[in-house]
């Protein structure tokens, strides 16, 4: 197994990757997606806390804040509200869906184990994805993050939609993105997937180990036989 230390440039996305350690079966692909003002570094340090089986890439978001942070789309707190840039969030959205089809083809990923998930923003974008492409992945992880209703109307309930796994988190005093997203996030995807499990934690806006060792039992399951 071989964690690259410098990012990979070569593709829609820059990232960094740990490959998966298993010879004898192609493996999964688990996309990590950083928050606003944060690089690929952020949530590559967890890339230990994740299942073996799978290709761990932490990739870095298109929108350049300052140096060394970046964004998937620009974002205004002044109102008490997030208030987004929709152009650039559905452009993110986009360059997503490319990124992950290089990463199959570049690295013989096995296309019904792809999972996509991120804190905060990067939680924003996996909603995003994996709700509108829901047959190229296997589930979605939303860590302290929120569903864009400029998403609703492109998501279409069906059968991939409703095979699609869904881990969703939260902190109950997260005072950036209020737990009430995680909630209403929850409550519009029941019906539209049985297969979605939901946590609330102690703690802010943040990610905590508990949390974590959580968000791993939810993706060991996707290797075992006849796991949806």
């Amino acid at each position: 197994m071989e964690d690259k230390n410098s990012t990979v440039k070569d593709t829609a996305l820059a990232y960094k990757i740990r490959e998966a350690s298993s010879e004898n079966r192609k493996p999964g692909l688990i996309l990590l997606l950083h928050g606003v003002g944060s690089n690929e570094d952020d949530l590559f340090s967890l890339a230990s806390k994740f299942p073996t089986e799978f290709v761990v890439v932490s990739a870095r978001a298109p929108y350049t804040i300052a140096p060394g942070r970046y964004a998937w789309f620009q974002v205004d707190m002044s109102a008490g509200k997030p208030v987004i840039n929709p152009e650039q969030a559905e452009k993110s959205r986009q360059v997503l869906n490319i990124f992950v089809k290089q990463l199959i083809e570049l690295y013989d990923i096995n296309a019904d184990e792809v999972f996509i998930g991120g804190f905060s923003q990067g939680g924003i974008m996996s909603y995003s994805v994996g709700l509108t492409f829901p047959e190229k992945f296997k589930g979605i992880f939303i860590l302290s993050s929120r569903l864009l209703p400029e998403v609703k109307p492109l998501i279409k309930p069906g059968p991939a939609l409703a095979q699609l796994r869904v881990f969703i988190a939260h902190g109950k005093q997260d005072a950036v993105l209020r737990l009430s997203y995680a909630d209403e996030a929850k409550d519009y995807l029941r019906g539209l997937t049985p297969n979605l499990v939901y946590h609330e934690y102690e703690m802010g806006h943040t990610i905590n180990e508990r949390e974590l060792d959580d968000l791993s039992i939810w993706l060991q399951t996707s290797l075992e036989k006849n796991a949806y």
